[in-house]
């Protein structure tokens, strides 16, 4: 998995009755883009995550 600085991280819910949730990467810690990665959820909240199988790289639009 690679990501860039901008791209949404979204996490696909397992658990019926509980939707996905994504997150902005805003900071790449490991070597040529790969994890972990500092993301920001919609409620602030900020974490250092290693993707599972259930999240995806969704690449940042460009403007």
């Amino acid at each position: 998995m690679h990501a860039n600085v901008g791209d949404m991280l979204i996490f696909h819910s397992n658990v019926v009755g509980h939707g996905d949730r994504k997150a902005e990467i805003i900071e790449v810690r490991g070597e040529a883009g790969t994890p972990p990665f500092v993301v920001r959820f919609d409620d602030g909240h900020e974490q250092m995550v290693f993707p599972g199988p259930d999240a995806v790289v969704q690449p940042a639009t460009p403007e």
